[in-house]
C-alpha cells in the first residue's frame, strides 16, 4: 500500500481542515450531549502532542490508555499517533496484575487513566513498571493522592508549547505505513495475553476494504459504546472519523437504551448479546399481549421478512407485498426500529456468531445488521454480510484483500494486508501462528460454500471430547441455549464427561418478574433458584431450545448459579469470553454434583 489517502493520521488531519465547526465527537455532560467540533478536535490533539513532546516521547514510544469510552480516549490516541508513537489500550476493567503485565511488556512511558479506580490501580503498580514515567488523569476530579509522578489532564496539556509545532510537522511529514499504530493485548482464555502488533498498512487496508463494502458518509452518527480498548470499536471509530462522521461516546453502557433515544444513531457497532436481549425482550412482551396484537405482530414480521428477501435477491416486490409491507411498517415495524432510535442505516455486528433467527428478525424489522467475523490479529473484519445475497447462517463474504481458505482440521486460514505483523516480543508464538505459506491460523473451524460465504462451526482449541468419544463444540450449544431471555450466562461442561451439562446464570430481572407473576415466595436468590417451579421452567425451556441439536450435544443436566461469572474473579476475559479452566476449578463441587448418580 502506497496511497497515503488511507493513512489514518493524514486523513484525520484532512477532515479537521475541511469540516471546521461540524461535530466530530459528542459526549454527555449532565443531561445534554456536548459537541466537540472538528476544529476543536484538532486543536486538542495538537496541544496534547506538544505536551507529549515536552516529555521527550520519541518515534514508536508507547503511550497507554486505561479508561472507559470518553472523547479524551480518541484525542489521546490521535495525539499519540501523529507523533508516530504507539497507543497501548488497557481494558478499564483490568485488574492490577493484568495492567502491570501490559505496562511492563509494552514498555509504556506515559499512562492516561479515565477514572479513580483506574488511577488507583496505576498508582499501586507504578513502581513495578520501570519505563513508566507519568500517570495523566483525564478526569480533573480524580484524587492524585499527592503522588509526584501524576498530573491532571489540564496540567499536562499546559506542559506543551506551540514551539513544538516544527517537530510535530517533521513527524507528520515522515508518516508511513511501516510504523506500528498500536499494541492490542488479546485477553486469551488461557495463559498470558499477547501484544498484537498492528501497523498503518493493516489499518489502511481495512479503511480501503470498508470503503468498497459499506456506505458511510459525513452525515452519519455512530454511538460508541463497545470498549475502545477492543479492536472492534477502535477500528470502527477510525473508520467513522476517516469518513468525517460523528462519534458519540457512551461512558456507561448501562445507559445504552437512553442514549439510543437521545443520539438516534445511524450506525453502531454491537455484539450478538445486544441483539439477543432486544429479541428476547420483544418476544416476551408479545407473549403477554392480546391475541389480536400477537397476530398483527407475526403478520407484520412476516411481511418484513418477505420484503428483506426481495432486497437480498434483487427482486422487485409485488404490488400486494408493497402495500402490505407499508401497513406492517406503520403498525409494527417502525415502532420496533424506534427501540434503536429510529434512524439506523446499518449496524456492524461481531464478536461471536449471531443466531440465524435473530439475524432474520432484525432484517425483517428493517435494521440492516451486518454480521462480521474477525480477530485482533486481522485488524477486526475478515468477512461480513453483504447488503445483497448473503446467507444469514454464514458470517458473510471475505472482505476485499482478504484471502481466506480452509486448512487442516477445517481451520479457517487468513492472509492479506489486514493480518498483523506479529506478537510483540514473542517471535516463537508469532511463528507458530502462521503456516508455511504465511496464512494466519485463526483457531476457528469452518467451511466456505460455492457462493463464497464463510461459515464458522466451532473453536478448534475449545472442542471438548466426551468420555464416549464424541466431540462437542461448546460455543454452538451455548449460543443455542443462551439466546433465551431468562439466561444471562451459560458455561457448557463436557470434556471427558459421559454427557453434556451446563452451569447457568439466570437473568435475574426476568426471573424475578416471572416469580412475582407466579406468586413464588423466596428470601434470597439462592432460595429462588432451588424452587421446583423455577427449575421445571428452565428444564422445559432448555429442552425446547436444544431440540435441533444432536442427542449427544444436548444438555442433560444443569446447575443454576446465584452469581454471574466475572472478570474480577478471573472467570471472564475482558471481551467476556469464558475462562473455562478457572470456571471448572471454581465450580468443581457444583459440576461433580451434576454427574452423581446420572445414568446416560
Amino acid at each position: 500500500m502506497t496511497n497515503l489517502d488511507f493513512h489514518i493520521v493524514k486523513r484525520i488531519r484532512e477532515q479537521i481542515s475541511h469540516n471546521g465547526d461540524r461535530s466530530a465527537l459528542k459526549h454527555k455532560v449532565g443531561d445534554a450531549w456536548k459537541s466537540i467540533s472538528w476544529t476543536q478536535f484538532g486543536q486538542q490533539m495538537d496541544a496534547l502532542s506538544f505536551a507529549l513532546l515536552s516529555q521527550q516521547i520519541g518515534v514508536q514510544d508507547k503511550i497507554g490508555i486505561f479508561s472507559n469510552n470518553i472523547p479524551q480516549w480518541t484525542i489521546t490516541d490521535f495525539a499519540t499517533l501523529q507523533l508516530r508513537a504507539v497507543t497501548v489500550p488497557i481494558y478499564p476493567t483490568n485488574t492490577a496484575e493484568q495492567s502491570a503485565y501490559i505496562l511492563q511488556n509494552a514498555d509504556v512511558k506515559i499512562l492516561f487513566v479515565g477514572e479513580q479506580p483506574q488511577y488507583d490501580i496505576a498508582l499501586s503498580i507504578f513502581e513495578q513498571c520501570e519505563q513508566l514515567q507519568l500517570i495523566v488523569a483525564m478526569d480533573e476530579n480524580i484524587d492524585l493522592k499527592s503522588f509526584e509522578n501524576a498530573t491532571h489532564w489540564s496540567q499536562f496539556v499546559a506542559m506543551g508549547d506551540e514551539s513544538s509545532r516544527d517537530e510535530l510537522n517533521v513527524r507528520l511529514s515522515q508518516a508511513n505505513f511501516e510504523d506500528l499504530v498500536t499494541l492490542i493485548y488479546t485477553s486469551g482464555t488461557t495463559g498470558q495475553p499477547k501484544g498484537v502488533m498492528l501497523d498503518y498498512r493493516n489499518i489502511g487496508s481495512q479503511l480501503e476494504g470498508h470503503d468498497q463494502r459499506l456506505n458511510l458518509s459525513k452525515d452519519d452518527v455512530s454511538l460508541c459504546f463497545l470498549p475502545l480498548s477492543h479492536v472492534f470499536e477502535r477500528a470502527w471509530t477510525f473508520y467513522v472519523l476517516y469518513k468525517g462522521a460523528t462519534n458519540c461516546y457512551l461512558h456507561d453502557v448501562s445507559y445504552v437504551r437512553d442514549a439510543l433515544g437521545e443520539v438516534r444513531p445511524t450506525v453502531m457497532c454491537a455484539v450478538p448479546r445486544f441483539y439477543e436481549k432486544i429479541f428476547s425482550a420483544i418476544h416476551e412482551k408479545v407473549a403477554r399481549a392480546s391475541f389480536i396484537r400477537k397476530v398483527m405482530f407475526t403478520w407484520s414480521v412476516n411481511m418484513g421478512a418477505k420484503m428483506a428477501v426481495c432486497h437480498q435477491e434483487h427482486r422487485k416486490p409485488s404490488w400486494l407485498l408493497t402495500q402490505c409491507h407499508g401497513i406492517a411498517d406503520k403498525a409494527v415495524l417502525s415502532k420496533l426500529r424506534r427501540l434503536l432510535g429510529g434512524r439506523i442505516n446499518f449496524m456492524p455486528c461481531g464478536g461471536a456468531k449471531l443466531d440465524e433467527t435473530i439475524g432474520r428478525f432484525f432484517h425483517a424489522m428493517g435494521i440492516n445488521v451486518k454480521l462480521g467475523y474477525g480477530m485482533t490479529e486481522t485488524t477486526a473484519t475478515v468477512s461480513c454480510w453483504d447488503d445483497k445475497c448473503f446467507n444469514p447462517d454464514s458470517i458473510g463474504l471475505s472482505m476485499p484483500g482478504a484471502q481466506v481458505k480452509i486448512g487442516e482440521n477445517n481451520e479457517i486460514l487468513v492472509r492479506g494486508p489486514m493480518v498483523m505483523r506479529g506478537y510483540y516480543k514473542m517471535p516463537e508464538e508469532t511463528a507458530n501462528t502462521f503456516d508455511e505459506h504465511g496464512f494466519l491460523k485463526t483457531g476457528d473451524a469452518g467451511h466456505i460454500d460455492e457462493h463464497g460465504n464463510l461459515f464458522i462451526t466451532d473453536r478448534i482449541k475449545e472442542l471438548m471430547k466426551t468420555s464416549g468419544g464424541k466431540y462437542i463444540a461448546p460455543q454452538v450449544i451455548e449460543g443455542t441455549i443462551g439466546k433465551d431471555h431468562f439466561i444471562e450466562q451459560i458455561a457448557v461442561i463436557a470434556d471427558t464427561r459421559k454427557f453434556v451439562s451446563a452451569l447457568i446464570v439466570p437473568c435475574f430481572d426476568a426471573l424475578e418478574e416471572h416469580a412475582k407473576e407466579l406468586n413464588i415466595k423466596y428470601h434470597d436468590r439462592l432460595e429462588l433458584l432451588k424452587n421446583s417451579e423455577v427449575i421445571e421452567m428452565f428444564e422445559k425451556r432448555i429442552n425446547e431450545l436444544q431440540h435441533g441439536l444432536a442427542k449427544f450435544e444436548q444438555v442433560k443436566k444443569f446447575k443454576l448459579l446465584p452469581k454471574a461469572f466475572s472478570m474480577d474473579e478471573g472467570e471472564l476475559t475482558p471481551t467476556q469470553k469464558l475462562r473455562r479452566k478457572v470456571i471448572d476449578t471454581r465450580y468443581q463441587d457444583e459440576i461433580e454434583e451434576m454427574y452423581q448418580d446420572k445414568k446416560k
